[in-house]
């Protein structure tokens, strides 16, 4: 798979990433300008570009990285804690890959705006 974003790229394992969970439809790896003690990546093996661009087929697929979420929100022992979780939309959104992803966020007391506790914790 040559072409396409850097998430494509990663998918077909062209490029390295530290990957912390993969099944046959989403990868999740950890974001190497992390914004939050934990910040996880979770994106679908299906290109979509952007929120604009899901389709009503794309109902379980989406429904499924937040079900990855979860699970990793779980497994890292933040859930009962909390969390953040964003997807970002376009230029103005915050995207900056035009592969839609989940912004899995921890380990620190969020505020609004985003951050303005910033108390860390001590995540697993």
């Amino acid at each position: 798979m040559s072409g396409g974003t850097i998430f494509d790229k990663i998918i077909a394992k062209e490029i390295p990433a530290d990957i912390v969970y993969e099944d046959e439809l989403s990868l999740a790896f950890k974001d190497i300008n992390p914004q939050a003690p934990v910040h996880v990546l979770i994106i679908p093996k299906k290109h979509i570009a952007t929120i604009n661009d899901i389709e009503e087929s794309d109902r379980e697929l989406i429904g499924h990285l937040y079900v990855v979420a979860a699970r990793l929100a779980q497994q890292y022992g933040f859930a009962k804690d909390g969390y953040r979780v964003v997807m970002n939309c376009n230029e103005d959104g915050g995207q900056s890959v035009y592969h839609i992803h989940l912004h899995l966020l921890a380990g620190v007391t969020m505020g609004w705006p985003p951050f303005a506790n910033n108390k860390p914790k001590q995540v697993g």
